[in-house]
């Protein structure tokens, strides 16, 4: 039903879903660009219409009655932002406590134009053994999906330099807080 729903609703926005669904059942998907609060919508829709059970990071602090009920289970779990260490090092324990993990994270980590990618996702991906999916919304062709798994090769500036590639052919909905060029 919700997969339906989901396909549904994004049929009635126009948007098209491209890319297939890789069969692993541990991996990380990055999403990029990230410059609107529709981007988590479109692309949850997106996840849901294909079965995809994805978990994101959200701070502790939101993690508090009712709300922390509805985030966990819209997939989040509890971090301490804090400690950058010890969330790689909690998210690393994730997928090696289960069968099946998959965790959607924006390199860019806000909406707004940075400068450099957090490198959080390449160290949880390296650590924890799993590759890395290419996520995104494409808001001028108005598609909404999946690139391909990279297995990352352990050089973090030739791994991002990939990903950014693939990143420069996608369009924002809000283009001038995108840089894919950054960290190169």
């Amino acid at each position: 039903m919700i997969p339906r729903l989901s396909k549904f609703i994004l049929d009635i926005w126009g948007w098209k879903m491209v890319g297939p669904v890789p069969e692993e059942k541990k991996y990380i998907i990055i999403v990029a660009p990230h410059t609107s609060n529709w981007d988590y919508v479109i692309g949850q829709l997106f996840f849901l219409s294909r079965g995809i059970k994805s978990k994101i990071m959200i701070k502790k602090e939101l993690f508090y009655f009712p709300l922390g009920k509805l985030l966990g289970a819209l997939g989040g779990i509890p971090v301490d932002r804090d400690s950058k260490t010890e969330i790689v090092d909690q998210m690393i324990s994730e997928f090696n406590n289960r069968d099946s993990f998959i965790l959607t994270l924006t390199p860019e980590g806000t909406r707004k134009r940075v400068t450099e990618w957090k490198t959080g996702f390449h160290r949880i991906a390296m650590g924890a053994k799993v590759p890395v999916l290419l996520g995104f919304c494409d808001y001028k062709k108005k598609h909404v999906g999946v690139g391909k798994l990279l297995p990352l090769t352990g050089d973090l500036a030739q791994d991002m330099k990939s990903m950014k590639n693939f990143y420069k052919t996608i369009h924002p909905k809000y283009p001038q807080k995108f840089a894919a060029d950054t960290n190169d």
